[in-house]
């Protein structure tokens, strides 16, 4: 009784141990190392744009500012724009210089909270105030310039959000881009992390 008892204690150890090598050296296929791709603009049935979400985890651009205090008090996309690129149109951009099908641009508006700071007067963010996109979708945009979509998840006068967003009359989006921007509708010209990353590789991500 007391050596099968004594067998048993070791043998259990032996057979997770077992299992575990089995498990370590077992290769891992290309399948299973190949990340799912994600589609980060998301449309309903009815053609609506799903508010995006983590997208403050997307790649971050710039943060260009007009102030309402230098646009006769009320400027048209107050104040701060926190813009943010989907990573894969970030490293499709990166790679070739060019926006794909399917990018998402979000540009989250924050007010100016303050003037002052130990640091010196100027402007600095407070509370964020609403959140606009720009989709580019050959299938669903195809008479738009540069088949993009402008949506506006805001709300005026409130800080909550839509939940989803139906796509802006060309003509009031569109054209102002179309007219001013930079690259593809896209105004390139307002960040320095974009025109550092086209069609750079690596070498457009920082600190090389």
């Amino acid at each position: 009784m007391y050596q099968f008892r004594f067998n048993l204690k070791f043998l259990f150890p032996a057979v997770v141990l077992s299992m575990v090598f089995v498990y370590a050296i077992t290769p891992v296929t290309a399948k299973d190392a190949t990340p799912a791709v994600k589609n980060y603009a998301v449309f309903n049935e009815n053609g609506k744009l799903q508010r995006p979400t983590g997208y403050r985890e997307w790649i971050y651009i710039g943060s260009p500012l007009t102030p309402n205090d230098m646009n006769d008090g009320k400027a048209a996309f107050p104040e701060f724009h926190n813009v943010y690129i989907d990573p894969i149109s970030w490293t499709h951009w990166k790679v070739s210089g060019k926006f794909p099908d399917d990018t998402i641009i979000v540009k989250e508006l924050v007010n100016v909270g303050s003037k002052e700071a130990v640091s010196g007067n100027g402007y600095f963010q407070g509370e964020f105030i609403g959140l606009e996109a720009m989709v580019k979708n050959k299938q669903l945009f195809p008479e738009a310039p540069g088949h993009w979509g402008f949506f506006r998840f805001t709300i005026e006068g409130s800080r909550q959000l839509h939940k989803r967003a139906s796509a802006q009359d060309h003509e009031n989006c569109a054209s102002c881009h179309q007219s001013h921007a930079a690259t593809d509708l896209v105004f390139t010209q307002y960040y320095p992390v974009l025109r550092a990353g086209k069609a750079a590789g690596d070498t457009g991500t920082g600190g090389m």
